[in-house]
């Protein structure tokens, strides 16, 4: 005969899954935690990954040790990441590329950069300043886009091919509605030195890569990628606000988990990142390495990458930019 379970004991059954659940989260982590960075060492993703592991790794209890992982655009990292066990001992710090631009830039990843991943916070950005040679007869946008029309596919830039810098500039073409040419360059620091000794005439210069010659006048800043202006460069305008309402285009950097990780542990550790972020300490470093420090919950930074991903789509499929 069916007799129904007292309403106290189904409440003390429920009462201890839920304690148990959280002292599994409260017990994380139990041993150091990898955070892969899919480029090389002493680069700006490393640099930056380092900014927030090292004081991540007080308030968890445990060290957070970077893995480079390097090679085809971030992607040989990101798939690792992706496919590591969701417990939260392996973190990743994305950025724009494999996160948004390579799913439409390479013909099949091995992961998905939506469906793969749990995102928990968006960390920085790192803006491109429109650099061109002290020859070219333009102080600002406005002038470039009038010069570009009138001499149409006589000016070049350079970037490397499926970069960000890339396509941030096929961006500014699309809706300046303007030709100029581009030119492909293996890293972006030789594309740099180029607009220096007039080889070439533009590029979309990253802020760790091109802050010391604009500063020291080797090349003329016309204008920054990023919506709004930069600590760094408080007098250099945004192309949005000089000619081009909307635009923007910048590298930009965040943390996420592979897919399933528990709820309870995307929140630890997006709570204790942002703490960090929050910190004036931090925050200075991040901006002397040119970064621009930014926050997120995991739900914005979820939206964020899929708007990022829908409109990088659309510049790649009209510019028919290809990987390097």
């Amino acid at each position: 005969m069916f007799r129904p379970i007292p309403i106290v004991f189904l409440v003390a059954v429920l009462a201890s899954g839920v304690s148990a659940a959280a002292d599994k989260a409260g017990a994380y982590p139990t041993k150091p935690v990898r955070l892969v960075v899919p480029l090389t060492a002493g680069g700006p993703t490393d640099i930056l990954a380092r900014i927030v592991a090292v004081p991540l790794g007080e308030p968890l209890g445990q060290q957070v040790l970077v893995d480079n992982r390097p090679g085809a655009g971030g992607n040989i990292g990101a798939d690792i990441a992706a496919k590591s066990p969701p417990d939260g001992y392996t973190l990743f710090m994305g950025t724009s590329g494999p996160l948004a631009i390579n799913s439409s830039l390479y013909p099949k990843l091995p992961f998905d950069p939506i469906r793969d991943f749990a995102p928990i916070i968006l960390v920085a950005s790192a803006p491109f300043v429109v650099i061109v040679n002290a020859s070219v007869g333009a102080n600002n946008v406005k002038e470039l886009i009038a010069l570009a029309k009138a001499k149409p596919g006589q000016l070049n830039y350079g970037s490397v091919p499926g970069s960000a810098s890339h396509l941030s500039t096929e961006l500014f073409k699309l809706m300046a509605g303007v030709n100029i040419v581009h030119i492909p360059y293996k890293g972006a620091v030789t594309a740099t030195t180029d607009v220096m000794a007039g080889q070439i005439q533009l590029s979309f210069a990253s802020t760790p890569g091109s802050m010391s010659v604009v500063k020291a006048g080797k090349v003329k800043a016309l204008a920054v990628t990023s919506a709004k202006r930069i600590a760094k460069l408080p007098d250099v305008p945004t192309i949005a606000e000089s000619a081009l309402p909307g635009y923007e285009g910048s590298v930009w950097y965040g943390v996420v988990a592979p897919a399933s990780t528990p709820r309870e542990i995307v929140q630890r550790l997006h709570r204790e990142i942002a703490h960090i972020l929050d910190q004036p300490m931090h925050r200075e470093r991040m901006i002397a390495a040119d970064f621009e420090p930014t926050t997120s919950t995991p739900e914005q930074f979820g939206r964020f990458i899929r708007s990022e991903t829908a409109k990088w789509a659309k510049v790649v499929k009209a510019s028919g930019a290809k990987p390097e």
